[in-house]
């Protein structure tokens, strides 16, 4: 299969790298925050101008000095321009250079990979004046733009697609790998186990809570499947987002889910299910997707604790009791062979349907069984039911006597997951009245 080329967007940080993502992407998928260092792990969007599709890498802001986090930052930016087959190299045409361009500038000349010098925050033609310093970084014409306001971006594009090697569209697949999203509160370890199952350092692993600030999409094969892995940033409750850039975080990572096929759940074991766990399993399990729940860290819990932490998956998690649980150790890799024939078990159920004679014949022997409840004078029950869609598989009921309370239709979900096989899949059951017709 052919691959998209690939455009690595880089600089130091707070040049408006992400600002720039965005009008090249056309929306505002990369968070832009005034506050330096919101873009830390390297992200993937998929762009197209004059005919021609390309893959955008957006970056951390390069830094020389700094902790451990910024070592990371630094680490994926390398990363990001070994790979791409045109790097854009954003600079701040209003400040002074920096030794952070410096470094950033050798660090292209090193790679020897197609190169654009972008000399942003130029707002008009009177700045564009001062651009001569630039010329110093040894990496060609500054090409003035304002991201921001969109000025001479296009020119941009002109230059990137021109610089880009064509593929022919035929070439590519047109089937997309199932999507997995890793979600879970901050600091369970969902960086950790995508880069687990990718293979690779791809995404920036530290103890600081909410270091995952954007969902990261990375390809990777589970048991010789290939999947669309989502990283998402730790959902946090309304309360504790205090910051713009982690409530768009926040927004973006229940976005992952509305794609997503596949929910990986991750719970810190050495905790236990907290209410945080709680208030975002509600989220999972709304969202339609197939989910398994992993309970992280299980290396290193103790046998009373493991009793406490599966004593609260039972209980608060109850709701989601027909979601496989993995015990796992992302940081070892223990278990963690389990997960592809769990993957593949619960895309297969999200995607089962049922023979509508089957299912009727079904539902009239439980009812016969076990008659829905009397009320206001009525038994309600079910006259019909057609499976109308998978994804997961929903079905409708039509119904006579009145309403058939939540009570019986979790009777029926119930007796429908035991009959069928539906691990890890939600299932839709929705009622409709259907009244007596007189001639």
């Amino acid at each position: 299969m052919s691959r998209l080329p690939v455009v690595a967007v880089v600089g130091r940080p707070n040049v408006g790298k992400s600002t720039l993502v965005n009008r090249i992407i056309g929306s505002r998928a990369a968070v832009v925050e005034s506050n330096p260092g919101v873009t830390r792990d390297r992200k993937n969007y998929a762009a197209e101008w004059n005919g021609k599709s390309f893959m955008v890498v957006d970056t951390g802001g390069w830094e020389v000095e700094g902790g451990e986090l910024s070592e990371g930052i630094r680490t994926q930016a390398e990363v990001a321009v070994t790979a791409a087959d045109l790097v854009v190299f954003v600079a701040d045409a209003t400040t002074v250079v920096t030794e952070d361009d410096i470094a950033v500038a050798r660090l292209i000349q090193r790679s020897e990979v197609p190169h654009i010098l972008v000399a942003n925050k130029v707002d008009g033609p009177t700045q564009e004046m001062d651009l001569d310093r630039l010329w110093g970084l040894g990496l060609g014409t500054p090409h003035p733009v304002s991201a921001l306001h969109g000025r001479n971006t296009g020119d941009i594009l002109d230059l990137v697609a021109s610089a880009l090697p064509s593929v022919d569209p035929a070439a590519l697949s047109e089937e997309q790998p199932p999507t997995i999203a890793i979600i879970g509160k901050p600091n369970v370890g969902k960086s950790t186990l995508l880069n687990h199952l990718v293979g690779s350092q791809r995404v920036l692993v530290s103890p600081v809570p909410g270091t995952t600030r954007d969902p990261v999409d990375e390809i990777a094969v589970i048991d010789d499947t290939t999947y669309t892995l989502i990283d998402t940033a730790g959902i946090r409750r309304a309360a504790k987002v205090d910051e713009p850039e982690e409530f768009y975080s926040v927004l973006r990572a229940k976005k992952a889910l509305d794609r997503a096929d596949v929910a990986l759940f991750v719970v810190d074991g050495t905790s236990g299910v907290t209410h945080q766990d709680q208030r975002l399993a509600d989220e999972v399990a709304a969202s339609g997707c197939a989910v398994i729940v992993l309970l992280n860290k299980w290396d290193v819990v103790d046998t009373e604790q493991k009793a406490v932490t599966e004593d609260g998956v039972a209980d608060r998690f109850a709701f989601l009791a027909w979601a496989p649980v993995l015990r796992i150790s992302a940081l070892t890799g223990s278990r963690t062979h389990r997960l592809g024939e769990a993957i593949a078990l619960v895309l297969e159920n999200r995607e089962q349907r049922i023979p509508t004679p089957d299912l009727n014949r079904n539902i009239r022997r439980w009812q016969e069984a076990h008659p829905a409840p009397v009320r206001k004078g009525k038994r309600s029950r079910v006259i019909y039911a057609v499976q109308a869609g998978v994804a997961p598989p929903t079905i409708v009921m039509f119904i006579r006597g009145g309403e058939l309370g939540p009570d019986y239709v979790r009777f029926l979900e119930g007796r429908l997951r035991r009959q069928y096989e539906m691990t890890g899949t939600p299932l839709r059951l929705v009622t409709r009245s259907r009244r007596r017709t007189h001639v």
